[in-house]
């Protein structure tokens, strides 16, 4: 099974993460950030992998180091539960629609770490949740599962709406990258 068990303890944050590919889409997060918490539920209902966050923060200070560690350890969970990539269909683009917001994601499952974030909010906050820090949390996942990753919005007038239509592209893109189709590597290198 394509799984992973993380956990990452520093001066700033306690998290552990249980990641399962192959799951059901079950979720059990839990981050103090309410509105990170339901993003990452959608993330795991839409890709259909399990996922278990548990992270306690320096709240107290903002959620930065919060939200950027659960996507470290997201990342470093999701590289070690894909392997050796054998058999992955390893790109994936999803197109997606919140309300009057659109936004697409296009992923490379290569061993190259990129990040091309084009979007932006009107507000400072969606709820608890900075909204600087969405853009933080994929380049912390992007780095750490050495993933190509494009997200770009393409429009909307509701940062609710923008910030999910994101999450749920990013899913929707992950899922279909991660697929097993094949038994070989797509690569003419023969490496990823």
């Amino acid at each position: 099974m394509r799984t992973s068990n993380q956990k990452r303890r520093t001066n700033e944050t306690d998290i552990t993460l249980e990641l399962n590919l192959d799951g059901t889409g079950k979720t059990e997060i839990s981050t103090g950030v309410g509105f990170f918490d339901h993003m990452l539920t959608a993330l795991g209902r839409h890709s259909g992998f399990d996922l278990s966050v548990n992270a306690k923060g320096d709240l107290d200070v903002d959620g930065h180091h919060t939200i950027e560690d659960v996507g470290i350890v997201l990342g470093q969970a999701f590289k070690e539960a894909i392997g050796d990539k054998v058999g992955i269909t390893r790109y994936g683009t999803a197109t997606i629609p919140m309300d009057e917001a659109l936004a697409q994601a296009s992923i490379d499952i290569s061993g190259r770490a990129y990040l091309v974030f084009d979007a932006d909010f009107s507000a400072g906050l969606i709820g608890a949740l900075d909204t600087q820090m969405i853009a933080e949390f994929f380049r912390a996942f992007a780095t750490n599962a050495e993933i190509t990753l494009h997200i770009n919005l393409l429009y909307g007038e509701n940062d609710h709406h923008r910030a999910e239509a994101i999450f749920k592209a990013f899913a929707h893109a992950l899922k279909k990258a991660a697929k097993v189709d094949g038994d070989t590597l797509l690569s003419t290198k023969g490496t990823l």
